[in-house]
């Protein structure tokens, strides 16, 4: 995961370039693999959003409470005329309530790889934050190595929400949050969501919804490959396949070939076995020992911790 950071004008192409390569590239190894961050085209996306609002889904509905309760706390730690930098931004519905309690912001700056999806977030911001200076920025974020210039001399505040540090591997969250501190410089810090350890049940039912959303979520990636890759995928011969891995502490998920077949992705082509797994995303859970862990490792130390009554999120403000 290391796409260099690229400009709005020129990026469509170079982003699909990239998407061949890692896609050709993951299909053509063993365990095969696509990168979890090809999931968030502008459908991937609008999907996501509907997940986070469905009943089996705990982590947005359980954060967005953490963050109503601990918004003003937070603001305080971060001071005034500090610039909230948010990784992997979406549609920034958390981000607004910081955005409220930080009425003397100087910037926000919403980090996305779906160019459509952040700006149209971020005309959305800019029509409801009137005076508010909105800067984003495609890209990957786990290779950013400069933010926009309007935003120097201000303190800088990252924004991690949804649990998205659990997609990474815990040497690839490692990495990211060494990256993280380097970019929001010595006196910055960096809001983080954590989703906890709990019962294998309620996980497996977060991830497997009823309605089937996160199966489409899953399977549109492989619509998106068909349409951008000139791939001839039957999307009903793959199903969504997600389990608990409790000895490793996380989510797995794949798409399963349901039959023996053959697809072509770009020119080249792939023979799929049924039952043949593609990886596209892990999602870590963390106790406590495991986050102060990542923390020192990533070069940050643990201010604060808010959670839910449950103990099934945690939001913690790393210095």
């Amino acid at each position: 995961m290391n796409v260099p950071l690229l400009a709005l004008d020129d990026g469509a192409l170079a982003d699909r370039d990239d998407f061949r390569r890692d896609v050709l590239a993951g299909l053509g190894a063993l365990p095969r693999a696509v990168p979890a961050k090809y999931l968030y085209d502008a459908r991937g996306s609008a999907l996501f959003d509907a997940i986070c609002e469905l009943p089996e889904y705990y982590p947005t509905r359980t954060e967005t409470a953490i963050l109503r309760d601990c918004a003003d706390e937070i603001a305080k730690l971060a001071g005034p005329g500090c610039a909230l930098v948010e990784y992997g931004s979406g549609s920034s519905v958390k981000t607004r309530i910081l955005l409220d309690a930080m009425p003397d912001l100087h910037a926000y700056v919403p980090i996305d790889i779906s160019r459509q999806h952040l700006d149209a977030t971020a005309a959305r911001l800019r029509n409801d934050y009137v005076g508010l200076r909105v800067d984003p920025v495609s890209g990957d974020y786990m290779a950013l190595d400069a933010l926009p210039a309007g935003i120097n001399g201000a303190r800088r505040i990252g924004f991690f929400p949804g649990s998205t540090i659990g997609n990474l591997t815990p040497d690839e969250a490692i990495l990211f949050l060494r990256r993280a501190r380097r970019l929001l410089r010595s006196n910055g810090a960096l809001v983080l969501g954590v989703d906890l350890r709990k019962a294998p049940q309620r996980l497996h039912d977060a991830y497997n919804d009823a309605a089937g959303v996160t199966a489409q979520f899953t399977l549109n990636l492989l619509r998106r490959m068909n349409r951008e890759l000139d791939a001839n995928f039957d999307l009903s011969a793959f199903a969504h396949d997600a389990f608990y891995n409790e000895a490793e502490g996380r989510i797995e998920i794949y798409l399963r070939s349901l039959r023996d077949q053959t697809v072509t992705i770009a020119g080249r082509r792939f023979v799929f076995a049924a039952g043949e797994r593609v990886h596209t995303e892990y999602s870590y859970k963390y106790d406590n020992a495991g986050i102060a862990e990542l923390a020192r490792k990533g070069g940050f130390s643990i201010a604060h911790t808010w959670t839910d009554p449950d103990r099934l999120f945690a939001v913690v403000f790393l210095k």
